[in-house]
């Protein structure tokens, strides 16, 4: 509904990543608050946490760039566009579980002990980024004539079509996400 929460000229700062970073720094921070019960210090769930961040951003951005390899193809002036905009979760979490297999693995920490310590936090962030979605107009429902609806109105920078009733999926997945 506001893909763009500020601008300074031409730079602007997007919903959709501001809520990511809260949605990372929510995780981060409930993940830590658990670790003592789980037998781990903050400052290992933090560098745990940390690694599985970075890997899920990369995740991300690589498995979303998959899903545009045909457009990019056709157009590899275009990357620039393709890098600055777009992610894919399951790449992100791919890539943040695969990160902490291995750092597991190198510190000899038992990963299924810690994968339990980690999962709420993720369904957390993704939570967030679902609040993202629907901020940014993507990831949106099929169009319908329920009450329960939204109309996103017409913004240059969002991706759903402007003046038609859909199904907000990003505010359900969100909120069952983050119960």
């Amino acid at each position: 509904m506001k893909p763009v929460l500020l601008s300074f000229g031409k730079l602007h700062v997007y919903a959709y990543g501001m809520m990511i970073a809260i949605g990372i720094i929510a995780a981060i921070y409930y993940m830590e608050k658990r670790a003592p019960k789980y037998g781990m210090d903050s400052d290992s769930a933090f560098s745990m946490a940390l690694c599985a961040a970075i890997s899920g951003i990369v995740g991300a951005k690589v498995l979303y760039l998959i899903t545009v390899l045909p457009q990019l193809l056709a157009d590899p002036s275009a990357i620039t566009m393709y890098l600055s905009s777009g992610f894919v979760v399951f790449g992100g979490i791919i890539g943040g579980i695969l990160s902490c297999m291995l750092y597991a693995r190198h510190k000899k920490w038992n990963f299924i002990k810690y994968f339990d310590l980690f999962m709420p936090s993720i369904a957390m962030a993704q939570g967030f980024g679902r609040i993202g979605c629907f901020m940014a107009g993507c990831c949106y429902g099929r169009q319908t004539d329920s009450c329960f609806s939204v109309t996103f109105p017409a913004d240059p920078f969002s991706q759903a079509p402007a003046g038609i009733s859909l199904i907000p999926t990003q505010l359900i997945s969100s909120c069952l996400l983050c119960t």
